[in-house]
């Protein structure tokens, strides 16, 4: 999911639940002024002194004596009090500054109902904060000449194709990482829900109708997918395996991962939560993210972050290697596109870079960022500020709530001004409300008192196709109707009669929060079905019968 970064919210990745409409109330408090942090002196930032006389290294104000200090002083109340108002389970937090780990504390348990107690080695899983780790995988690439961020994404990825011909042959690795391609916001998503595997997914990227190109910012976890996969190919190693090789491995990060399975065997790793009636319970299904790992896909530790947060201050260098070149670096943090526009003359643009949220503070410096949201339990942000040489990075293993990007805000806004300037806590909980309500047209509705008769259910059975979703093939078992989607069927639907031909079924899944409610409308004499809940951005929701 997005970052702090104001105006920079976008619908939930993946996955990540990721990332995230924009916000209005967001976007409103931006108007005013935004978090940010700042160096633990009173001193001009140093890329300030750096280049004198330069206007667009210059900050607006000087910082409070010993600004990061005061504020990781702070954390453990700060962290205390928000898990006392959100009750989620467990959270890991770390600071990095001046090159050092500076803070690194665990709270809260693993799992509901039992002691066992989180740690800095607690293993969590990342959700959408997966991309900027991606991005750095990335960028050792370029650093080795393999790619470059120019390089078309087909080049390397047999049979990748876009609906657009001029569009495949020319969207590269650097469009997909800054959403820019022209796929709709989270396409291919609800294809992952269904069950179909990574190229499968990518296979059908190519009949999704495209927005403009590279003036349209649309989330989308598959598109960075296929630019991670085309440059994997090109490295001649799998996702999992060239990340390991080219970040974990080199920055020590023993405890991180791309591939699920790996977070299954941990040892010492959180399980997911969701809230039920308002009580926190454990996720019914654990997210496994394979399918766009690149997105996605990575678990790991606050140790281990530490690690690559001080990379990025250091601009790719770690324990005196340069781990990622500063000029392959540079063009992923900085702004690429437009993520949020302004809104009104006065106010800051949201940005994004590739595969980090990027913007300038009330106080006129620069940061950058990324959250993640897994909606099955899983709330993660990071937030570093060059100018300040400072980074914090906050996990959770509970649906997002808004509670780590408020503590990333809240020390932000104490870092830089000696207090706490905007209300994160309210502002994030209403940011997050969207992802966790039901879907659907009818949900809440009450069924029809005397609804039209059904017609036969041989009717309506039978296989039915759709260039994205197809095929879906409703059957009749014992007198009722089920629909079976995905590969071999394995996503199935009980129907349940609404009105006359129209049907629903419930569903919830990693983009439909508990309650949701899908209609199905069949029009026998056209041979159609109209499923409500594939009636987005990537399709029109009808599926037309064979024969």
């Amino acid at each position: 999911m997005s970052s702090p970064a104001c105006g920079a919210w976008r619908r939930r990745s993946v996955g990540t639940l990721t990332s995230v409409l924009v916000v209005a109330a967001l976007v409103a408090a931006c108007d005013t002024g935004s978090s940010g942090t700042g160096p633990s002196s009173s001193a001009a930032a140093p890329s300030s002194a750096e280049a004198p006389g330069n206007p667009a290294t210059a900050v607006a104000q000087p910082l409070p004596d010993n600004a990061v200090g005061n504020a990781v002083d702070q954390l453990d109340g700060l962290v205390e009090s928000i898990m006392d108002s959100t009750q989620i389970p467990g959270m890991a937090v770390a600071v990095v500054h001046g090159g050092q780990t500076v803070y690194a504390k665990g709270f809260g348990v693993k799992e509901v109902g039992t002691d066992e107690a989180v740690g800095t080695d607690t293993v969590f899983p990342l959700a959408s904060m997966s991309k900027p780790i991606g991005s750095t995988v990335i960028a050792s690439l370029v650093t080795d000449d393999v790619v470059s961020w120019d390089t078309p994404v087909a080049t390397n990825l047999p049979g990748f194709a876009l609906s657009d011909v001029w569009v495949t042959d020319n969207v590269t690795i650097g469009d997909m990482y800054a959403h820019r391609s022209g796929l709709p916001d989270h396409a291919g998503d609800k294809l992952e829900d269904m069950g179909y595997d990574r190229q499968e997914i990518l296979a059908r990227l190519r009949y999704i109708p495209l927005d403009p190109f590279r003036i349209s910012y649309n989330y989308t976890n598959f598109g960075v997918t296929a630019a991670a996969e085309s440059a994997a190919r090109k490295a001649g190693a799998d996702w999992e395996t060239l990340s390991q090789n080219t970040i974990y491995g080199p920055l020590g990060m023993e405890n991180t991962s791309s591939r699920f399975a790996d977070f299954e065997e941990q040892p010492d790793r959180v399980v997911g939560h969701v809230q039920v009636d308002g009580e926190w319970v454990r996720t019914p299904v654990q997210r496994d993210p394979d399918a766009q790992s690149p997105a996605g896909g990575v678990s790991s530790s606050v140790n281990d972050l530490t690690h690559w947060m001080t990379m990025l201050l250091a601009d790719g260098e770690y324990n005196g290697e340069q781990v990622v070149a500063e000029d392959a670096l540079l063009p992923a943090v900085t702004p690429e596109i437009v993520s949020s526009p302004a809104g009104s003359p006065n106010a800051r643009a949201g940005s994004y870079g590739y595969g980090f949220n990027v913007t300038v503070t009330e106080s006129g410096r620069t940061q950058y960022s990324h959250s993640g949201a897994f909606l099955m339990g899983a709330g993660t942000n990071f937030l570093v500020m060059p100018s300040a040489d400072v980074a914090i990075v906050a996990l959770s293993n509970a649906t997002p709530v808004g509670a780590v990007d408020a503590l990333t805000g809240e020390f932000a806004d104490i870092v830089q001004f000696g207090e706490v300037r905007h209300d994160w806590r309210t502002l994030y909980a209403g940011a997050y409300t969207e992802i966790s309500e039901p879907t659907g047209s009818l949900v809440g509705e009450q069924p029809p008192e005397n609804p039209a008769p059904a017609q036969p259910a041989s009717s309506h059975v039978g296989t039915y196709r759709n260039d994205v979703y197809g095929p879906a093939v409703v059957r009749d078992e014992d007198g009722t109707l089920v629909l079976a989607m995905g590969p071999d069927g394995v996503t199935t639907h009980e129907l349940t009669h609404w009105d006359g031909n129209t049907y629903t079924f419930t569903l919830r899944n990693e983009n439909a929060a508990l309650g949701s409610v899908s209609e199905v409308s069949f029009d026998p004499a056209a041979g159609r079905m109209t499923i409500e809940y594939y009636d987005d951005d990537s399709s029109d929701g009808v599926f037309t019968k064979e024969g």
